[in-house]
């Protein structure tokens, strides 16, 4: 019995220490979310969200058939609503993206891919802890736009730059690239841009 709690001592010291150097380690790298998360704590997320997903969304299966509609509503949707965080094709390489800690997944690799229809439901819908995934929708399991999703990300390793391309059109726009865009069209049009005056005329 004394070996027993002596082992156990041993291994909370064990704990303790690797706890403490950790502990250090983050001290003098500081806590900036530009640097990358490392390996240790990219597996204990990793983890956190597996155990967080209940058991019966892993064998869910998506509702919403995949069809060429479905798939327009739900790359408009990812457009609108996720592509700042994770960019159009899904790669997470954007200006938010590129910064957050933890940093968005690539969408279009296996260890997402492989994940049910369920599981990735549930993140939609339910966000992730810890990290800048909100949740999104309205709570349940008949989110239509949620499944929607699904679809769309299930088609994100085979999008075309075609696609891509469409997708820019759909971005949210900031008041000043709004702005450029009817400036833009003005100038094509033959008119003079906001803050623009007409060439006045003396006679």
């Amino acid at each position: 019995m004394r070996r027993f709690f002596f082992g156990l001592g041993i291994c909370f010291l064990i704990v303790l220490a690797g706890a403490a150097a950790y502990g250090v380690w983050m001290l003098n790298r500081g806590f900036s979310t530009r640097t990358p998360p490392g390996a240790i704590e990219a597996a204990v997320a990793g983890s956190m969200r597996d155990a967080a997903l209940p058991s019966r969304y892993k064998s869910m299966k998506n509702p919403v058939t995949a069809t060429p509609d479905v798939l327009r509503e739900g790359m408009e949707h990812w457009a609108d609503h996720c592509s700042a965080c994770h960019a159009n094709n899904g790669s997470g390489d954007t200006m938010y993206g590129k910064t957050m800690y933890p940093r968005p997944p690539d969408m279009r690799r296996k260890e997402t891919q492989e994940m049910s229809d369920g599981e990735i439901y549930y993140t939609i819908q339910n966000g992730i802890m810890l990290s800048g995934m909100p949740a999104f929708g309205t709570p349940g399991d008949n989110d239509l736009d949620s499944w929607k999703l699904v679809v769309f990300i299930r088609h994100l390793p085979s999008l075309p730059q075609s696609e891509e391309v469409e997708m820019e059109k759909m971005n949210p726009k900031s008041p000043e690239e709004m702005q450029e865009e009817q400036d833009e069209e003005k100038f094509l049009q033959g008119s003079p841009a906001s803050g623009q005056q007409p060439p006045s005329h003396h006679h």
